[in-house]
């Protein structure tokens, strides 16, 4: 029992739940850390969380301290892809209950901001999105075994469904988002350029959005076995087959729509001379300024457009994936206790090793 625990007890007042959060101090420097968990309030439900999925942005955190202009100034606690199940409520819930297994979304909007009355709420000018540096003082993450969150954030998960798969309902948003920017897919060539998590997810969202065709370039064979799992049928190792674009440039190109999911110039640039006139680019990936190619962007007319994170898409990823209508299986390499976090990241940032790496926070209350 904390020092804090034990006032309250003598004292009479009831015991204060305590949690096990996995902070980053510094960069390569993670700790587990003890807080007080809270309670829920009006419209908030208590979550003990089952897993939590390892994202590139908090091994930005843990490798380099942020990303761009992004830095941690102070303690912050990681993490945004979790699911577990509702143990307690507040006053005025009705959507959830305990007992419930829930995917918590990591977005929360302000609702009152220009861009939330737009119906732009990815946009929103106020923005808290778990375990974010980007505001000062930060975001505080997910990575914790009780989380106190708006009843709002929780989707039901189907009780045949493992918490493994519902803490992927975030990054299969961000891919299903991106479908979204680039309009129709039935009947498309696709192309997928970068199989890292994203990637791989938005193989199986084109696939699900009803694309003729898939096909998933990536540097390394291990990302293009699960690319080829989740459904592309066609995968190239862009290492191996350098001048891979040469193929489909044929009659001023071959495909349809292209994700490119790296933030990579070159696998940008390769994917251009690949496309159709009049065909769409969804930026997903993140990088650093590249250069384009403006004539060829001209001259086949192509659509180049941005996608950053989600909104509505987080409710649509969780039915999905509770009526079966995608195998995430194939995505999850393991799970690792927070007592083994720094094995769990180092494990995360191994392409040829991982894909989705999980923290199982259920083992660590155990």
């Amino acid at each position: 029992m904390s020092s804090a625990d034990s006032a309250d007890a003598e004292q009479g007042r009831p015991m204060r739940l305590r949690c096990l959060c996995l902070v980053i101090q510094a960069p390569d420097d993670l700790r587990v850390v003890e807080h007080d968990a809270g309670e829920p309030g009006p419209g908030q439900v208590l979550v003990e969380v089952g897993f939590g999925g390892i994202c590139g942005s908090d091994l930005h955190y843990f490798h380099h301290g942020g990303f761009g202009t992004v830095r941690i100034r102070r303690p912050m606690i990681l993490g945004h892809e979790v699911a577990g199940t509702v143990s307690a409520t507040g006053p005025g819930v009705a959507r959830v209950k305990p007992g419930d297994k829930v995917a918590v979304n990591p977005s929360r909007p302000c609702g009152e901001c220009r861009y939330c009355l737009e119906g732009l709420p990815n946009q929103c000018l106020d923005m808290r999105f778990y375990g974010s540096a980007m505001r000062d003082p930060h975001v505080e993450g997910a990575f914790r075994n009780l989380l106190v969150c708006d009843e709002v954030q929780c989707e039901r998960v189907a009780g045949h469904v493992p918490l493994q798969h519902a803490a992927l309902a975030e990054p299969f948003s961000v891919a299903l988002h991106g479908v979204q920017r680039a309009g129709a897919l039935l009947g498309k060539r696709v192309l997928v350029s970068g199989c890292g998590p994203i990637g791989a997810l938005a193989v199986a969202a084109a696939r699900i959005h009803g694309a003729a065709e898939v096909t998933a370039v990536d540097l390394t064979d291990e990302t293009l076995v699960i690319a080829r799992a989740m459904g592309a049928q066609v995968t190239i190792n862009a290492v191996q087959d350098a001048n891979w674009s040469e193929r489909f440039r044929a009659d001023k190109g071959t495909f349809d729509v292209m994700f490119e999911c790296s933030g990579n110039e070159r696998a940008l640039r390769a994917g251009l001379d690949a496309m159709r006139p009049r065909g769409v680019v969804v930026q997903v990936g993140l990088g650093g300024d590249v250069a384009v190619p403006q004539n060829l962007v001209v001259a086949k007319e192509l659509s180049l457009v941005g996608s950053f994170r989600f909104h509505a898409e987080f409710a649509l990823a969780v039915r999905l994936i509770n009526e079966g209508r995608v195998d995430l299986r194939p995505m999850i390499t393991g799970a690792y206790p927070l007592a083994r976090a720094r094995e769990a990241f180092e494990l995360a940032g191994d392409r040829r090793r991982a894909m989705k790496v999980l923290l199982d926070f259920a083992a660590e209350a155990a």
